[in-house]
């Protein structure tokens, strides 16, 4: 009698740990809201876990996540999608994630504003030139760009880091939490590699909730040229805001 308790008890953990183990991912598919044509390659973020991944050539995706945990969807074209993971998910398995184009109406498009003339000789004298530095300092790991050439460009640079910014302390001090998130990115190497081929900043904001506004004024405050933040991807943005948090906390701590 006793064996047979300890074998149902058995048994039953057995069954538990089961349905705990199943239950840390979800899966789902990912289709076209008009058409339900398969999507791949759209990315899936969990927001509150940090992590990525993307859907397969047939549109599926499976992602750790629990209860309550929100899934951020983005595809270029498509209007990013917010999804919040339920029991329902949980139980009946996966689920059928739809995503709406986006009408995209272009007025006016300049294909160059330079003139080529087919001479490489004077081609290469009209392109324009942009004159970003980049100062390093000893003793400091990274580098900081001080946009131009102008005079206050070293000062400002020197400001920078021996006088931490009320801006800065405004950013960071008040989305701590947020901004913890930034270690957890730079580690998942899924999430670096969708970060690595967009440019948009939507994810970023999503992850960090702030504005597009909020992440440029943050880099300009960290002395990052104005080419740099409008060319650079996402993955480049996302380790500069995390070498200026890091920078900020040491700064902070003095």
């Amino acid at each position: 009698m006793r064996r047979i308790f300890i074998y149902i008890i058995l048994v039953i953990g057995i069954g538990t740990y089961a349905q705990e183990t199943e239950s840390e991912t979800v899966s789902g598919k990912v289709l076209n809201a008009s058409t339900d044509i398969k999507l791949q390659n759209v990315h899936v973020v969990n927001l509150s876990q940090v992590i990525g991944t993307i859907t397969n050539d047939e549109g599926n995706f499976e992602i750790k996540a629990k209860v309550n945990d929100t899934l951020y969807f983005t595809y270029i074209g498509y209007k990013p999608l917010r999804v919040r993971v339920t029991n329902d998910w949980k139980k009946f398995g996966e689920v059928k994630i739809k995503m709406t184009e986006l009408g995209i109406a272009l007025e006016e498009v300049v294909v160059a504003d330079v003139q080529l003339t087919g001479y490489l000789e004077i081609d290469a004298k009209k392109i324009p030139v942009y004159n970003n530095y980049r100062y390093s300092i000893s003793g400091l790991n990274s580098g900081y760009e001080g946009g131009n050439r102008q005079p206050g460009a070293v000062n400002k640079v020197l400001g920078a880091i021996f006088n931490p910014a009320d801006f800065l302390y405004n950013i960071f001090g008040k989305r701590s939490n947020e901004l913890r998130k930034l270690r957890k990115m730079k580690k998942d190497d899924e999430i670096r590699n969708l970060l690595e081929t967009k440019f948009d900043r939507a994810t970023l904001m999503a992850l960090l909730q702030v504005e597009r506004l909020d992440i440029d004024e943050i880099l300009r405050n960290c002395n990052y040229s104005v080419d740099f933040i409008k060319f650079a991807n996402d993955l480049q943005i996302l380790d500069a805001i995390s070498d200026c948090y890091e920078e900020y906390k040491v700064l902070d701590r003095k």
